[in-house]
């Protein structure tokens, strides 16, 4: 790609990746990644011991692989495989930062497993870390603004690929041209298709964005070899744009490094946009009179992205709940979860809760009601308004627009922390969470080696 005469669309990005530096992020943005380190590093420890998990670990652990990245919770393999381990950790348990734009939803966060494999491996330093998962956020979150491919059958994977690349392209310190190249072969290889989120749910679900880091990862360790990509991915003929995405504009001379601000991070175990309809069941909860064995009907009136994905809208019926992967989809199971349980949390998806009696049968009592309304307020709010009916025709009832997370009330560090420890404590003693957060905290001050050191040790109690 050295030979352009007019930059590319691909070029443009590159340019803006390779540029991009630490100075660039301001302190509230460098610190809402940090609280996104730590929240992600808390959701991938507490996905320690699931099933998928154990079953990568040990075909990670027969394939082996040059000792370059850490796995977390131990052990040591090349950076693409290492990726794809610790994006597997830290999205399986569906509890990661999201971002929603008018026709996707994204996790950013989803990127860190790439970035830390990448930037470990170059013995880079905290800075590096952060700059490059700063850039994923741009990344991910403004391809998902401008060229929504949902709607299209595509997966939002598809934008997130170029993101992963990018960021390990710089964790890598690749140069302008090997950024270009590692995002074009990234980008035109790893189209992937909706139906991993339609229907009845599969592991895929939560393994689909790991995949998109390991070939980010890939793409980035092929690019730094000399290995070139479609220089027009993005414009050229049959390209992103006429394939999948449709003709759009992004100037990247424009962007910054502050979209990290504008994700959000879960408060419950549960897909993105039943946050505020949970948190308004914790209302009606809490409400004079309410007796979860008296319930009559359950009625939500949402927005349509939520109806559509979760509620039983153009996504698939969401009533055969069996499995984790369908509960934490599921609004009807997720709702009648946490008014019999009061939480949603990794317990309540262990397997005979999500098929046990009381909350299959409370399940059946709950109506999801898109409204136009709601629906036109998204994404700058999440409306929700829940109705409970008692046998006696009593009436409880309970609005939410935001939750504790959302951007109008991001989550503060000692939040993040809370939720860290909560879902780290059972692989990590007090003394072993207090150095991994204390790092996280300065992480400009430390060797990204320093951090994995730590991670190494979790999970060594058990």
């Amino acid at each position: 790609m050295s030979e352009f005469h007019e930059q590319t669309e691909v070029q443009q990005l590159a340019e803006f990746i390779a540029r991009a530096d630490i100075q660039d992020i301001s302190p509230e943005a460098l610190w809402q990644l940090k609280i996104r380190v730590l929240d992600t590093l808390g959701v991938a420890i507490g996905a320690l011991e699931a099933e998928p998990i154990i079953a990568i670990k040990g075909l990670l652990e027969d394939l082996g692989g040059t000792p370059q990245s850490t796995m977390i919770g131990g052990g040591k393999t090349s950076p693409e495989r290492a990726a794809f381990y610790n994006s597997a950790l830290s999205r399986y348990l569906d509890f990661m930062d999201s971002y929603l734009a008018k026709g996707e939803t994204n996790h950013p966060s989803d990127n860190f497993g790439a970035v830390l494999a990448a930037a470990e491996s170059q013995d880079a330093d905290g800075t590096v870390l952060l700059t490059a998962f700063a850039i994923a956020y741009q990344v991910h979150t403004r391809l998902s603004d401008v060229a929504p491919v949902r709607a299209k059958g595509f997966d939002h994977t598809t934008q997130g690929v170029y993101a992963a690349a990018a960021a390990a392209a710089k964790a890598f310190g690749l140069n302008q041209d090997q950024i270009a190249n590692a995002i074009a072969i990234a980008g035109t290889a790893n189209n992937a298709l909706r139906v991993t989120r339609t229907g009845d749910l599969s592991n895929w679900k939560g393994l689909a964005y790991p995949q998109v880091a390991k070939e980010g990862t890939w793409s980035a360790l092929l690019a730094g070899r000399g290995i070139t990509g479609p220089t027009e991915v993005f414009e050229g003929n049959k390209g992103f744009k006429e394939s999948i995405a449709g003709d759009f504009e992004l100037d990247w001379s424009a962007e910054d490094l502050e979209m990290v601000r504008k994700s959000i991070i879960k408060k419950h175990n549960a897909e993105i946009h039943s946050q505020s309809a949970l948190d308004a069941a914790l209302d009606v909860r809490g409400q004079h009179g309410f007796d979860v064995s008296q319930i009559r009907d359950i009625q939500l009136k949402t927005f349509d992205v939520a109806y559509s994905i979760i509620g039983g809208g153009e996504e698939g019926d969401k009533r055969n709940i069996q499995t984790k992967e369908e509960a934490d989809h599921s609004l009807p199971w997720m709702l009648a979860a946490i008014l019999l349980d009061g939480e949603l949390t990794p317990e309540q998806y262990e397997p005979h809760r999500i098929v046990a009696s009381d909350v299959q049968t409370l399940m059946q009592k709950v109506s999801i009601i898109p409204d136009a309304a709601f629906s036109d307020r998204f994404p700058d709010a999440m409306p929700a308004e829940l109705t409970v009916t008692l046998e006696n025709g009593t009436i409880l009832k309970a609005t939410r627009d935001s939750y504790e997370g959302f951007h109008d009330n991001p989550l503060t560090w000692d939040g993040a922390r809370k939720k860290f420890d909560r879902l780290a404590t059972p692989y990590a003693n007090d003394e072993l969470r207090d150095q991994i957060a204390e790092i996280v905290r300065n992480l400009e001050e430390h060797k990204v080696a320093e951090l994995t050191g730590l991670l190494q040790h979790v999970g060594a109690e058990r």
